[in-house]
């Protein structure tokens, strides 16, 4: 026999506040996970001879890479601060399905404009690739296509920067047509300036060949080829942009319902492997995909959920920033970054366990104001920093993040501690309407009491024997309807 149903309201619990506790319980349902993981290894099938004289011999196995920083000692940067970077850099390219085989830092005043390294470091880093048996080097840096060239003759091996390096993490992550198509944009953005020919004939011209007796018509097509690439790389960013404009349209009109009904928006932001899709999961059970991955999520997702007092809004999960994150990835993304910068709150993951959640900080606000067209310390939208990873961090490094900035609310999306407190400091941050009215609204218009209640802030209800009595906040548009029915 089925149990008998009971009211929730008449057994003293409120159905808004158990949706909240069942949130909280877990960690969301994970739901890409299983087809990230869908490959799964097999034991027992390799086929590798142990007499490799019979056959010929190939072995088939990841990019092992050395990585190569400058740390410019201009008084700007610590040695501290280039470590980081370069275990950073070796996230980066773990993240991409390499091996890091190894890894050098230069001290320099500023990168050298011929081979990044210098000539001398430079063959030194080549003995190191040579000994570790590497096949690529990945540099701390943007380098300039002649600087990506004069290395790669050096050192004898493929060389990438750290930008190469990002937008083919992207490429591996991305999986909404929108997302693909912004991750090509950025590629053929950062390839462009980067042809050159395969081959002399491609890229010399052939006038000297007259003075052999060969006579008109006999010159070549110069660098031809490389103008044909040019000109279908530009042919194809342009529709790109085109694609990508009409995607923007769709995301504009999705965003404007939302603002025609005035439901309030939180755009969480943050460094990449804060803990941003783990909070979502644990405030909505959004089922984001969770892995201890840098750009593990690259799709904004947007949950809808209610406070405690039953008033509805939207989180919306965004791209993780990175130092240095590639303009052409922040241009390509703008229409994805918009969400933040439209949002009403932001909330803002910090990892409270990296080795420095302050330049974390920096760097996300440096993208909001690139996103926004403002100064760093113009961006004047609420912000509630959410320093995540509480069973990780240390005590000392938490009290100086909470004397740092004035919002700041420390929580673990793992263990569940700090969320209600985060999720008080939200709703409270949440805009709230301005207008007090006085109104009677007659029985027949309800649509007008449900209105006060879904957009509005009801402060007093009264049933009298003409209609409903309300006292209320709203927004000026709904008190413009309101204005017949004042007492």
């Amino acid at each position: 026999m089925p149990a008998p149903h009971t009211d929730d309201v008449t057994e003293g619990r409120h159905p808004v506040t158990d949706r909240r506790a069942e949130a909280l319980e877990y960690d969301g349902d994970q739901l890409d996970r299983e087809e990230r993981a869908a490959l799964r290894r097999v034991a027992g099938l390799s086929t590798e001879l142990e007499d490799v004289t019979e056959v010929e011999y190939r072995q088939l196995r990841l990019e092992r890479v050395v990585l190569a920083s400058v740390w410019e000692d201009n008084g700007q940067a610590t040695l501290e601060d280039a470590e980081n970077s370069m275990h950073e850099l070796a996230a980066l390219a773990e993240t991409a399905g390499s091996t890091v085989l190894d890894g050098v830092i230069q001290r320099r005043q500023k990168p050298d404009p011929a081979t990044y390294l210098g000539s001398g470091k430079a063959v030194e880093l080549r003995e190191i690739v040579a000994a570790e048996g590497a096949d690529t080097v990945v540099c701390d840096g943007e380098l300039g296509p002649s600087q990506r060239r004069a290395l790669e003759d050096v050192v004898k091996v493929k060389v990438i920067d750290r930008t190469a390096l990002i937008l083919d993490i992207f490429a591996q992550h991305a999986k909404s047509r929108e997302g693909r198509a912004q991750v090509e944009l950025a590629q053929l953005q950062y390839l462009l300036p980067r042809l050159r020919g395969w081959g002399e004939s491609m890229s010399r011209q052939a006038g000297g060949r007259v003075a052999g007796g060969e006579g008109i018509g006999s010159r070549g097509p110069g660098e031809t080829k490389i103008e044909l690439d040019r000109r279908r790389i530009n042919t194809r960013i342009a529709k790109l942009r085109r694609e990508i404009a009409g995607m923007k349209t769709v995301r504009d009109t999705k965003r404007s319902a939302r603002r025609a009904g005035r439901v309030p928006s939180v755009a969480i932001v943050g460094y990449t492997n804060a803990g941003k899709s783990s909070l979502l999961n644990r405030l909505t059970g959004a089922g984001v995909l969770v892995q201890d991955q840098l750009f593990a999520t690259l799709d904004p997702t947007t949950r809808r959920t209610e406070s405690e007092e039953g008033r509805g809004y939207t989180l919306s999960d965004t791209v993780g920033f990175v130092k240095r994150l590639p303009h052409q990835l922040v241009e390509a993304f703008r229409s994805t970054l918009e969400e933040a910068a439209q949002a009403d709150v932001l909330l803002h993951v910090v990892d409270g366990s990296h080795p420095d959640p302050e330049g974390q900080v920096a760097a996300v606000h440096a993208v909001l104001a690139e996103v926004l067209d403002a100064d760093e310390q113009t961006i004047d939208i609420p912000e509630i920093i959410a320093v995540n990873k509480a069973d990780l961090a240390p005590a000392d490094v938490l009290d100086r993040l909470r004397r740092a900035y004035p919002r700041v609310v420390v929580v673990s999306a793992r263990t569940g501690e700090g969320v209600q407190e985060l999720l008080e400091s939200v709703e409270a941050a949440l805009p709230r309407p301005e207008i007090l009215v006085d109104v009677l609204l007659p029985y027949d218009r309800g649509d007008l009491v449900a209105r006060l209640h879904d957009e509005g802030q009801v402060l007093s209800e009264e049933h009298t024997g003409q209609g409903t009595r309300l006292e209320a906040k709203v927004e000026e548009d709904l008190h413009g309807q309101l204005r017949d029915f004042a007492v």
